[in-house]
């Protein structure tokens, strides 16, 4: 796979102490949250030297697992982006390779993007994109995601036509769901309504966005989902360890199957092609509006107050 490298920025060298975009350590994330902002700019003169680091290292171990397991879809995206393994992205050169091929964008978040407001970003082409990195110490695992998972994870899939559409499709469900409940004048019920369907949303995106699996041209199992293909480990675990549960998707079983975030996945969706998901997504709306979702299974994940008072409070007026 061949990459046209951008050329690296002349990196400045700030005081350590006031400096840094590390996950859980960066002093610009913790005053915009402070000041209430959640979309932001990423200011790239803040990266330390770790923080390229990491990147390199993050980038550079991938990059073998991605050639083996990572569907073709992504491996182009990858190609698409010409992001440099040397130093972190700006997210302004992402737009640039990415725009023109979907109309999709990074949108750089300072952290926790509520549920309806991810979603219905994703409807408007944007992709909520955190801008911190994770501490080169724990490059193995993070629970909350960073600029490595959001960039080199998600973005390279937001290049193909297919997948762009399906997660724009997905994000109208969102809209859906507040305009189906709008009515509902027992404050009880709505809330009980909105977090059966909000659960039946999350794990619909977590076993297809996030775990899901393809089969690639030559019918072999491959990855598509962001978090596998953002995880040293659990890439190549999804598709060789035998302890994998692999299944052909099923949307009745994926909207009530509960799923934990600490542990490499036990079970994993298979989908036929990008066709086959805007399909399911498209089912998964023609399901909420004929009250499928009202009552899912319960379990994980647990819907938090955040998330369902964005979808109470939000505008769908266009």
């Amino acid at each position: 796979m061949e990459q046209e490298a951008l050329p690296l920025p002349e990196l400045a060298v700030p005081s350590e102490s006031t400096t840094g975009l590390t996950t859980t350590r960066a002093p610009f994330i913790e005053d915009a949250q402070r000041s209430g902002k959640l979309f932001i700019t990423q200011p790239y003169e803040l990266y330390s030297e770790a923080n390229h680091a990491a990147w390199n290292t993050l980038y550079k171990r991938m990059l073998p697992r991605w050639k083996i397991y990572a569907n073709e879809h992504f491996l182009e995206g990858i190609s698409s982006l010409c992001l440099s393994p040397e130093a972190v992205p700006r997210l302004s050169d992402v737009n640039r390779f990415l725009a023109p091929l979907t109309g999709f964008e990074a949108k750089p978040v300072s952290g926790y993007v509520p549920a309806f407001v991810f979603f219905d970003c994703l409807r408007a082409r944007k992709f909520p994109t955190t801008i911190t990195i994770r501490d080169g110490s724990r490059l193995d695992y993070l629970p909350e995601p960073d600029l490595f998972h959001d960039v080199a994870g998600h973005v390279p899939m937001h290049t193909d036509t297919a997948f762009a559409e399906a997660l724009v499709k997905f994000g109208e469900c969102a809209r859906t769901a507040v305009q189906l409940t709008s009515g509902i004048q027992d404050e009880h019920l709505r809330a009980q309504r909105l977090t059966s369907i909000i659960k039946a949303m999350a794990r619909f995106f977590w076993f297809t966005i996030e775990f899901g699996l393809m089969r690639g041209r030559g019918r072999d199992l491959k990855v598509y989902g962001s978090g596998l293909l953002s995880s040293f480990g659990e890439i190549e675990h999804a598709i060789e360890s035998p302890q994998v549960q692999r299944f052909p998707i099923q949307l009745e079983w994926a909207i009530n199957q509960g799923f934990e975030i600490h542990h490499y996945q036990p079970l994993l969706f298979i989908v036929d092609s990008f066709d086959h998901l805007f399909n399911l997504v498209d089912r998964l709306e023609r399901w909420m509006r004929e009250g499928k979702l009202n009552n899912v299974a319960p379990g994980e994940p647990e819907v938090n107050e955040a998330d369902l008072l964005s979808f109470i409070h939000a505008d769908v007026v266009d």
